[in-house]
């Protein structure tokens, strides 16, 4: 039996409290930046917030992650729907694919519908930085709707 593709999760310390239903319940369904493991299995190994601008937990964190084996870190999507998004989003990407030399993954659950319409609106993500950012949690309508 192949072993599971262990993953890390980061998420916004705005959404601390966050139980992670959304991430969690993509995971399950293989939805938005966690479609890229429709046929593997995968075992969440840690899941915690980057502590606040300017994420003094990002180092400590994937540390810790790697120790409990995982190969790609997955930044929660709540950094990119945020109002504003995390503007350390990049530089933290860079900080641990130079240090821990492991996989970023931008996005867990797929963009809600309301989120995408207002960042549309603002022209949050018209750079094409930032469409790289949300290319992994776009997904149809209808599954965006399922997130609102």
């Amino acid at each position: 039996m192949e072993e599971p593709t262990k993953i890390g999760i980061i998420i916004c310390d705005r959404y601390r409290r966050c139980a992670g239903g959304k991430c969690f319940r993509s995971l399950r369904n293989r939805d938005g930046a966690f479609s890229r493991y429709q046929n593997t299995e995968v075992e969440v190994v840690g899941y915690t917030t980057c502590e606040g601008c300017p994420g003094g937990n990002i180092e400590y964190a994937v540390d810790e992650m790697q120790k409990n084996k995982a190969t790609v870190i997955h930044f929660a999507t709540g950094l990119i729907v945020g109002y504003p998004p995390c503007p350390h989003i990049r530089y933290f990407r860079d900080f641990i694919t130079s240090k821990y030399a492991i996989e970023v993954v931008y996005g867990t659950h797929p963009i809600p519908q309301k989120y995408l319409l207002m960042h549309n609106k603002l022209g949050t993500w018209d750079s094409s930085d930032w469409q790289e950012i949300i290319q992994p949690t776009l997904v149809d309508e209808k599954t965006r709707l399922s997130y609102d």
